[in-house]
């Protein structure tokens, strides 16, 4: 029997080999496809040959001006002129706190919506503009030229940022325009974008939340979908509506599913084109850091539902307000720890460091670029994780942190002499101060969850052996954790902590209270560590705009730049694609939305607003709702128009699918999704369910009825 067992460990030994091997020479074997970078092309170089090739489309410089000055820049999100008579379209979701901002005595703009009847009724939005992209240049020569002038990576950095300054100033001081340089391909170019604002926007017509959101944090990022997520607004000047030459008509045809249709909108941020080194450590450091916050805390609120029931309400909207974060974050990491996207983002960095390497004057230049940027990586591990352990996070740290650090303040500025203190701290403040430094009412059980999840944070970043976890939790963790640290500090007892600051400045300062110790110390530390990350990231910027130029030398725009939230047009098709042992549908209908909701009961997230529960004989249920569609996107494209060939609006972007969450930093087409309201459901329930008129009058001809 014991001979079996020694022979059995052997073949199981051999077998974990051979499959370990096997799956390394498989992954050896991925390689990068032609559009892991994606399809965000950029308007300063339109890629019309591109166009022509793939789809047998001709369009011109002419289309793409049309386009581009039909789209508009919001504050979080994308928008466009729908209507010559300055009717500008976005998503609900985009305007949500808009309504809420809008919302008057006895109303509840999110949960009810609102229609202006008239053009007198619609209602002015305070402190908001939409911007329109109306000039770019190509300023690569005098930024680049600056960026190599100086002897160390912080002064290259400094006269770029002066050259930047120069030339934003210079072109608003000429035409008025908001000024922005915009780096494309990681530095390899620049330009200089001129916006034209619009400061007067006005609210016309936003659905119930229910019907825009429907799902809520459950169905986000999900498909089938069933959201009418979408809003109306207005630009005025001189207090009238602006007439703009550039807008999208609706087009009410629908999309055929072998059409080119494209998203015009202004994706966030990518790091597609970053280096592997790059991406591991924000795998490691960046997103492993946030996904397990937000995940945590996430999870977290659903356990305190039961805890405190009476509170649930409360809860989750809390969670609905992280939800979208908590999903993306820690779908990126996921993605950023699977082997097979990473072999893919090698396979890629290798045949461009093989184009570098076999060129002589490539290599001369820019031969060392990735080994440069590990370099700088692997310091940024030394710091980076410590940074954020010491760190305030205003969403996250526990308010007893804030009460040492409020503590500590206090004690530091009593001891200047008074005329060198903040005008806060003057004798006559200091009763009112020390009241102040202890919230009236902490809540307790929330503040108590977050010192977990917190001490468990601190404990991942810093490791069990260091010095400040050990006196701030033991060897305890999770909620074991918090429980040590508030048995041995005083700061969760407001008249201990107001007695304390009573006591002056030393007192406070000399205090051997484990938590007061730790902020007062990691405070005097971040200003160093954070002088040693701007220097590094000032070297890896430097690095980074190398590797930006050679990326460009070799493939020129053949492939798009990484996303900075400026406006880019996205190609694609409606495709389906595999979902849970099934096929996903192209469309939606309004029937599959009635289906959801009887389905879960009509109960939250699946409820229905009363205007939605009792519709009228003629609204058409087979009313395509939503669709998917190849088109890639990012946070920041919600709000974006899509349209055909002709410049004409047939949906609206607002959301992916869980698949195009990892499009961060590669796109898989394969399963990647936009999902979109189909312009036919907005005008259909604008005319059957909530009675506009006159904005399906406007939306169908394009202007409004005089």
């Amino acid at each position: 029997m014991k001979k079996l067992l020694v022979n059995s460990s052997i073949i199981l030994f051999l077998f974990a080999f051979l499959f370990t091997t096997n799956a390394q020479l498989k992954l050896d074997t991925v390689k990068a496809q032609r559009f892991d970078t994606g399809k965000m092309w950029s308007f300063d170089y339109p890629p019309i040959e591109y166009l022509k090739s793939t789809y047998g489309i001709d369009v011109d410089e002419d289309w793409f001006e049309d386009v581009r000055l039909s789209a508009l820049r919001l504050t979080n999100c994308t928008a466009s002129f729908v209507s010559e008579d300055g009717l500008i379209m976005t998503n609900h979701h985009c305007a949500r706190g808009i309504l809420e901002r809008l919302s008057q005595e006895g109303e509840d703009l999110v949960k009810d919506g609102f229609y202006a009847k008239t053009l007198e009724e619609e209602r002015k939005i305070p402190n908001y503009y939409a911007d329109q992209l109306v000039f770019i240049k190509d300023v690569t020569e005098e930024v680049q030229k600056a960026a190599e002038t100086g002897s160390t990576p912080e002064e290259k950095a400094k006269n770029k940022e002066e050259k930047i300054k120069e030339l934003t100033d210079k072109l608003n001081k000429e035409t008025g325009l908001i000024a922005q340089v915009v780096s494309l391909f990681n530095g390899a170019k620049y330009s200089l974008y001129g916006y034209k604002r619009y400061n007067d926007i006005r609210l016309v017509f936003a659905p119930d939340m229910q019907i825009a959101y429907f799902g809520g944090d459950f169905d986000n990022f999900t498909y089938p979908r069933y959201n009418l997520d979408f809003t109306f607004y207005r630009a005025y000047e001189n207090d009238k509506p602006v007439n703009p030459k550039n807008f999208f008509k609706f087009s009410l045809k629908g999309i055929d599913p072998n059409e080119p249709i494209f998203t015009v909108g202004n994706p966030g941020t990518t790091q597609r084109l970053k280096t592997v080194a790059q991406l591991e450590y924000m795998r490691d450091v960046v997103y492993r850091n946030n996904s397990f916050l937000l995940d945590t805390y996430y999870n977290a609120l659903e356990e305190l539902k039961k805890v405190a029931p009476e509170r649930a309400d409360e809860f989750e909207k809390i969670r609905v307000n992280i939800g979208n974060s908590q999903k993306v974050i820690t779908t990126i990491y996921k993605g950023l720890t699977d082997p097979y996207l990473m072999a893919r983002k090698k396979d890629f960095q290798r045949k461009l460091q093989e184009a570098v390497w076999n060129n002589p004057e490539l290599k001369e230049k820019y031969g060392t670029v990735w080994e440069n940027i590990e370099k700088t990586q692997m310091e940024m591990r030394k710091y980076g994780p410590k940074l954020a352990a010491y760190s305030i996070n205003p969403r996250f740290t526990p308010v007893y942190f804030s009460i040492a650090k409020k503590l500590i303040d206090f004690a530091k500025e009593i001891s200047k002499p008074e005329s060198e203190r903040n005008p806060d701290y003057k004798t006559e403040k200091l009763d009112s101060i020390i009241n102040s430094i202890y919230p009236e009412k902490v809540d307790e059980l929330l503040e108590n969850t977050k010192l977990w999840i917190w001490a468990d944070f601190m404990r991942m970043n810093l490791g069990d052996d260091d010095n400040y976890i050990q006196k701030l939790f033991g060897n305890n963790k999770g909620k074991a954790a918090a429980d040590f640290l508030l048995s041995n500090s005083i700061i969760s007892i407001r008249d201990k902590v107001i007695n304390l600051a009573k006591e002056g400045a030393d007192a406070i300062l000399n205090s051997n209270d484990p938590l007061i110790v730790f902020v007062k110390e990691t405070q005097e530390k971040l200003p160093e560590l954070q002088k040693l990350l701007r220097e590094i990231t000032n070297t890896t910027q430097v690095y980074d705009d190398m590797l930006g130029q050679v990326i460009f030398k070799v493939y020129g725009t053949s492939i798009p730049p990484d996303a900075n939230f400026t406006l880019r047009l996205s190609d694609g098709k409606l495709a389906s694609f595999d979902y849970n042992g099934t096929k996903a549908p192209l469309f939606t209908t309004f029937y599959g939305l009635y289906d959801r909701w009887h389905s879960f009961n009509k109960e939250y997230p699946w409820d229905l607003h009363e205007r939605w529960q009792n519709i009228p004989a003629d609204f058409d249920l087979s009313t395509p709702f939503n669709f998917i569609s190849t088109n890639d996107i990012v946070g920041g494209n919600s709000g974006s128009a899509i349209i055909n060939k002709n410049a004409e609006v047939v949906g609206l972007a607002f959301d992916g699918n869980m698949e195009s969450i990892v499009g961060n930093f590669i796109y898989m087409p394969h399963n990647n999704r936009c999902v979109a309201v189909d312009v036919r459901a907005i005008v259909h329930a604008a005319e059957k369910i909530y009675k506009a008129d006159r904005i399906v009058y406007e939306l169908k001809e394009g202007k409004m009825k005089k």
